[in-house]
């Protein structure tokens, strides 16, 4: 059983810049690919960008990609987002997640990732 703690939300201006941290223990915490999610009112859970067990392979939806970097330490075991020129529109409920699967058989559905953190949320205002 993996726990995910998320940290680093918080109200930003548009613009600016943010990093959320995972902070993953339990199981085996270096063998799983790491991911985003996020969630905005009324919307759906939707996949941010993962990577893989290594940290050598990054996947990110178009709407962040430029902007947003994913990264993991697998010493510290903790995932980073970070986040570059936010815009009003990344506002959201921010989800680390986890899932016991191959980076090339990663899904982008929420249904397939098997662990989750309780969220942090950004809010970035114009």
């Amino acid at each position: 059983q993996v726990q995910l703690v998320e940290s680093g939300g918080g109200l930003v201006q548009a613009g600016g810049s943010r990093r959320l941290s995972c902070a993953a223990s339990g199981g085996t915490r270096s063998s799983y690919v790491m991911g985003w999610f996020r969630q905005a009112p009324g919307k759906e859970r939707e996949f941010v960008a993962a990577i893989s067990r290594s940290g050598s392979s990054t996947d990110y939806v178009d709407s962040v990609k430029g902007r947003f970097t994913i990264s993991r330490d697998n010493a510290k075991i903790t995932v980073y987002l970070q986040m570059n020129s936010l815009k009003v529109e990344d506002t959201a409920v921010y989800y680390c997640a986890a899932a016991r699967t191959t980076f090339s058989s990663r899904s982008r559905s929420s249904g397939e990732w098997d662990y989750w953190g309780q969220g942090t949320q950004v809010t970035v205002s114009s």
